[in-house]
């Protein structure tokens, strides 16, 4: 009789415990990711990347989208919609988490490709600026000087990527320095990784390495006489610091690892198409 009772008190004792559990979970407001919002509004332009939504109090916001985005193909311009979104990589944008079509384009403006309404110049710069990170394949040209020995230098180079992640990318260049005795050539294959800071400023730091290929000529005559069969290959690696700006230039700091007589650190400024 009393293993009876204490089951019986054992049944109604899980039974309050799941009707509280479920009585909480309805009555509590389910979280929402820090910095969420939420807008109504016109869509102004569509791209690849991008979009650009008109507000009622005709206000301007630009959007990203990743594969991660819930949203209709196409995001079709002069339609309203409901941009769900939370902060973005860059300054000034928002990366929509989903897009909610409330009322089709009219039918006259199925066709249009441009814009619905005139977007300001800020928000047209920053659009362009995204979508030109967002390339996959980009060139660039840098120039600066190298330390120990000291040497001017400029060069050429490539960006491909993102590569395994979104934030990391293969960078190979080319870079051809001189100076009173000593003349180089330097193809180095550097990957880089860019670090998003939390703050959205203007530009991003990163940080880079990798394999280089040196070839080194040392005269102390007077005049110049380059002869290439005359060079000395060596191998090193380099590791970088820089800070890539939104607007495409670049300033990078790099050593070279056993490859002397090569400079010891180089200082360049760049930019890239």
């Amino acid at each position: 009789m009393s293993i009876s009772k204490s089951l019986s008190v054992y049944s109604c004792f899980v039974l309050v415990v799941f009707s509280l559990s479920a009585m909480s979970q309805e009555t509590t407001p389910s979280a929402r990711p820090a910095g969420e919002s939420t807008i109504e509004g016109t869509v102004a332009s569509s791209g690849r990347q991008t979009f650009v939504v008109r507000t009622a109090d005709n206000q301007f916001y630009l959007f990203v989208f990743n594969r991660y985005t819930s949203k209709p193909r196409p995001i079709g311009v002069g339609s309203r919609v409901r941009v769900e979104s939370l902060p973005g990589a860059e300054s000034g944008s928002r990366l929509a988490t989903r897009v909610t079509t409330l009322e089709a384009a009219p039918k006259e403006d199925h066709a249009a490709e441009g814009e619905a309404a005139p977007i300001p110049p800020a928000v047209r710069d920053l659009e362009t600026n995204i979508k030109r990170e967002a390339q996959r394949w980009r060139l660039g040209v840098r120039a600066g000087a190298a330390f120990d020995p000291e040497l001017f230098l400029f060069g050429v180079h490539s960006q491909m990527g993102p590569i395994f992640h979104s934030d990391v990318f293969f960078r190979p260049n080319a870079e051809f320095a001189f100076g009173e005795v000593t003349d180089l050539i330097a193809l180095n294959l550097e990957g880089v990784y860019k670090m998003r800071p939390s703050d959205h400023r203007d530009w991003s730091p990163y940080a880079g390495a990798g394999p280089a290929l040196i070839f080194i000529h040392q005269s102390f005559q007077h005049g110049r006489n380059i002869d290439f069969g005359n060079f000395d290959f060596d191998v090193g690696f380099n590791i970088l610091l820089g800070a890539q700006f939104r607007r495409g230039t670049f300033l990078e700091a790099k050593t070279s690892l056993w490859s002397r007589p090569a400079p010891v650190f180089r200082l360049i400024f760049g930019y890239n198409f």
